[in-house]
């Protein structure tokens, strides 16, 4: 007669294999890593080519839901036009997302 896992592992004074007992929690660091860990470090890999690759004249948001083009790159900061007369300096890490280039016409 088979007796069930979690059965062995309750048995009064008998002795619990560490691996059963390690198990559960080997697999649950698994699971977060496949279906947590791994898919936020794709997004900010991706995330950090995008703001490597902001170029001027491209239209972007910050993560305060400023809209502007690009005017000027420098090494940490982006000069952002958001009307005629109005230009921001923002930090390169506060950008939210690139939507596109700006069409010259």
């Amino acid at each position: 007669m088979c007796i069930p896992v979690y059965l062995a592992m309750a048995a009064p004074g008998g002795n619990a294999n560490p691996l059963a007992m390690f198990l559960p929690l080997v697999l649950i660091f698994v699971v977060f890593y496949i279906f947590i860990i791994r898919p936020q470090r794709k997004k900010e890999d991706s995330r950090k080519k995008m703001i490597a690759a902001v170029q001027k004249n491209n239209r972007v948001i910050t993560i305060g839901g400023v809209h502007g083009t690009v005017t000027q790159v420098d090494e940490t900061s982006v000069l952002v036009q958001v009307d005629n007369n109005t230009k921001l300096r923002i930090e390169k890490s506060a950008l939210s997302s690139v939507v596109g280039k700006e069409s010259s016409s």
